[in-house]
């Protein structure tokens, strides 16, 4: 692998700690995965300073350490009342590649968010389609459309997420049998899997996936190639995952590895 070169960051052993950690955080932002191995090979420095490097930056809140290297984290905590009005346009050409994966008659279970408001919007009418949802936005937008039989998951709604949450929405989850499930991405990473933020939301997208025969996860590029704070399911469990046109391409062939069908949205 070529060392790093720029006009402000010098390659090699005569790097300082600073500029090696602003150069991690560049290949972090770019390529979603480090390796302390590779970056101590292209620094020319040990693998204890470039382990130091990844602690601070852990630190600083700007990656996560993982065994040997680090994750990018992903922009998160931001309430769904705010995530409406961001990259609406960027989450509506997902949702519309999205529904392309959903047939007549099916189940489908829809978790809340942002991006899942907007496949709920892009779903075909008339199709059949039976959808079981814990968010109200979600069960509203379907209400507003025809030729849709809807099921809302009961429980306490979480105002930060839009969604219901508690014993009695994990209950109703478990009792479910569906088709396809379009779970709320915190952030996915091809070795580590899907997360969520919190451990309730995070158990109840488990429980999600495991209703389900398929699992389509629906994400903008920030959340690819990230971790979060609670795994959700391994990448073993996700069937299909849906990307923006430009999703950096090492980060998706790590997907398809793995065997997962990508599906990139149009431009």
């Amino acid at each position: 692998m070529a060392r790093p070169r720029s006009a402000d960051i010098t390659a090699g052993g005569d790097t300082l700690p600073q500029e090696r950690q602003q150069w991690i955080v560049q290949r972090l932002r770019s390529h979603g995965r480090v390796v302390a191995a590779e970056l101590a090979a292209e620094f020319e420095v040990s693998e204890d300073s470039i382990r130091r490097d990844l602690r601070e930056l852990a630190a600083q809140g700007l990656c996560k350490r993982v065994y040997g290297g680090a994750l990018p984290l992903p922009p998160g905590g931001t309430p769904l009342k705010q995530r409406r009005h961001e990259d609406t346009a960027r989450k509506q050409t997902l949702a519309r590649k999205a529904v392309t994966l959903v047939r007549r008659g099916q189940i489908l279970l829809i978790d809340a968010g942002s991006t899942n408001a907007a496949i709920a919007e892009a779903l075909p009418e008339r199709f059949g389609l039976t959808v079981i949802t814990n968010a109200p936005d979600i069960a509203q937008v379907l209400m507003e459309r025809e030729g849709f039989d809807i099921l809302l998951i009961g429980g306490r709604v979480d105002q930060r997420t839009g969604a219901t949450m508690g014993a009695q929405a994990l209950l109703e989850i478990q009792r479910i049998r569906a088709d396809l499930c379009f779970p709320g991405a915190c952030a996915i990473d091809a070795e580590t899997g899907l997360w969520g933020f919190e451990s309730e939301e995070t158990l109840l997208k488990r429980a999600m996936i495991e209703a389900c025969g398929e699992t389509v996860v629906v994400v903008t590029d920030g959340k690819l190639g990230t971790v979060a704070n609670h795994r959700a399911a391994g990448v073993q469990d996700v069937q299909h995952l849906v990307v923006e046109h430009d999703a950096e391409p090492s980060l998706v062939n790590a997907f398809i590895a793995r065997g997962v069908a990508v599906h990139r949205a149009d431009a």
